[in-house]
């Protein structure tokens, strides 16, 4: 029995000294194990950790103001939240969703739906731009993946009256049209950094530290005038209205800076709801839309005539017997106006005056004076989609061409092209470039035409707008003011020649003539009343527009009626 007893008690003793060393080996391995955590692995550990805790996230940028030359906003953002789920992470049986939901203007289940249909993704918007009321809201529910991130909504204040020089921005804050885009780089801003910790569920827990301030967007100062816009707009949309027009386009030009004071179109769109716009209403047509000027480019041929030097401002030309034919085509006048002064061409708009005239100067004298003023020019003011209209060169045989451009036909323009011509010759003959946005200083220009020259063509246009020598464009006349200006009337082009029944109504003018200040065109797109010509359509819509804009500018008058004249006219 004792032999057994001491072999059991070894045994037991063993087995003790056994888990002792055991024991100590692990707390050995334990100590190493924390010596290295606490040594060689710290750093990676630490970087792991904060990996799956701290965020670098964004704070967005305040994009800039976009506002006329005085200041008024045009464009302004305004703070707003958008709402996101992490679906990975959300429980699609959480009862606070349906909450959420209502909250949101959605149906009760739509949010779980989404979340179901999106297992697989790791974030998915809700809803954007909701206010931050609703976003206080939404962040109250306190929803294990639900998020809410600050953002900016644009806003215009002006609506349809500018947007198309505006333009708009996407939901994303980007520039899509207009001044928006053209001017991306400057508005947009560079965004903010900011590190965050954020929980297992991604949610935000904890601000740690600004890292790098957002810095705004440059604001942009347009040219225009919104007192001149809303004006401009009003007649242009009634004017369309009243002549059932496809479309129409009104364009006032600051003739000593080349500043685009107004720049309206028809038909236009609201930017702040875009549900229903379609591609007919977003085109800026004073910029995009090209079309063949008619007789309002009479005065740069009697220009290119006196600038040949075979002309003078007293010369004659025989138009009898009121038509001429040209390689077998008949190109006619109203009716016959005999003898015609280079004056009475442009006040009775003589198609075969300006014929002879082209024909008699060569082609280049002609070709390189449109293209001098601007026509099938750029304007250069970087719009997006500004078109250069056209102007063909044709050669000495090619007479039918030439004889036709000298009165409007076989070439294309804008209305800014055409504003930027009148422009030339009311500045004395010298071109200044066009700008969409407010100038600090008046721009050099360049001279194209000689100032006697310009100051005759204008003296001449005067004659269009005056009842008692017979213009066609006595309708455009305003009360105590000289206009200087010349309608169009042309046909609409179609595949295979020009449509009998469709007609481009313009006019084109400057004033005060006496000191112009003011260049103006207006173009209707095929008027459906009895009234069609330029004269008729055009030329009233440019007296109301530009009477409007010379008292609101404070432009004195220049042909203001004495006493004795007011008591004829009042009957007295």
């Amino acid at each position: 029995m004792s032999e057994q007893r001491i072999v059991l008690q070894h045994s037991r003793g063993w087995r003790l000294w056994l888990v002792c060393v055991l024991l100590g080996a692990i707390a050995v391995g334990i100590v190493v194990k924390l010596v290295s955590l606490y040594t060689y692995d710290k750093e990676f550990l630490q970087g792991q950790g904060d990996k799956r805790t701290i965020r670098t996230m964004q704070i967005p940028a305040h994009r800039g103001l976009i506002t006329d030359r005085n200041g008024e906003a045009l464009a302004v953002s305004a703070p707003v939240a958008a709402v996101w789920v992490n679906p990975k992470v959300v429980d699609p049986l959480e009862p606070k969703l349906k909450q959420l939901s209502i909250l949101l203007s959605k149906k009760p289940n739509a949010v779980s739906r989404k979340i179901k249909a999106n297992l697989n993704r790791g974030f998915i918007y809700l809803k954007r731009q909701i206010s931050p009321d609703l976003a206080r809201q939404v962040a109250a529910l306190n929803i294990s993946g639900v998020n809410v991130d600050r953002e900016y909504k644009r806003y215009y204040p002006a609506g349809e009256v500018a947007t198309h020089l505006v333009g708009f921005t996407g939901i994303d804050g980007a520039g899509q049209e207009g001044i928006e885009l053209a001017y991306e780089g400057a508005l947009l801003g560079e965004p903010g950094k900011k590190l965050v910790m954020q929980d297992r569920l991604g949610r935000v827990i904890k601000h740690i530290k600004l890292v790098e301030e957002p810095e705004s967007g440059q604001d942009v100062a347009l040219s225009i005038d919104l007192r001149l816009q809303y004006l401009a707009y009003k007649e242009l949309k009634s004017a369309v209205k009243s002549h059932r027009a496809d479309s129409a386009s009104v364009v006032i030009l600051d003739i000593k800076t080349g500043e685009v004071l107004a720049m309206v179109n028809q038909p236009s769109y609201n930017p702040n709801d875009r549900s229903v716009l379609t591609g007919e209403q977003l085109r800026n047509r004073a910029l995009t839309d090209v079309f063949e000027p008619g007789s309002t480019v009479k005065p740069f041929t009697i220009a290119a005539a006196l600038m040949s030097g075979k002309y003078q401002r007293d010369s004659v030309i025989d138009t009898t017997p009121g038509y001429i034919y040209v390689k077998g085509k008949r190109i006619k006048d109203f009716r016959n106006y005999g003898e015609l002064s280079l004056t009475r061409i442009i006040t009775k708009s003589s198609n075969v005056g300006v014929t002879k005239l082209a024909l008699s100067i060569g082609p280049d004298q002609m070709h390189s004076l449109f293209s001098n003023v601007g026509i099938g020019q750029l304007s250069s003011t970087g719009f997006p989609g500004e078109r250069s209209g056209e102007l063909p060169y044709y050669y000495e045989r090619q007479v039918i061409e030439r004889a036709v451009m000298s009165y409007g036909y076989g070439l294309s323009v804008t209305p800014i092209q055409l504003a930027q011509a009148y422009a030339v010759l009311a500045n004395k003959g010298i071109k200044i470039p066009v700008s969409l946005l407010k100038l600090e200083e008046k721009p050099q220009g360049v001279r194209v035409i000689p100032e006697d020259i310009a100051a005759d063509v204008v003296t001449m246009m005067e004659t269009t707008t005056q009842a008692n020598k017979g213009g066609t464009g006595r309708k455009a006349a305003i009360f105590g003011y000289s206009v200087a200006g010349k309608t169009g009337t042309a046909r609409k082009a179609k595949r295979g020649g020009y449509d009998l029944d469709k007609y481009i109504s313009v006019f084109a003018g400057i004033t005060p003539a006496s000191n112009p200040r003011l260049a103006v065109v207006v173009m209707v797109n095929n008027a459906k009343g009895q009234q069609y010509s330029g004269g008729g359509v055009a030329a009233p819509i440019f007296s109301r527009v530009t009477a409007g804009a010379l008292r609101m500018l404070n432009i004195s008058p220049d042909q203001w009626p004495q006493k004795e004249q007011l008591a004829v006219q009042n009957g007295q």
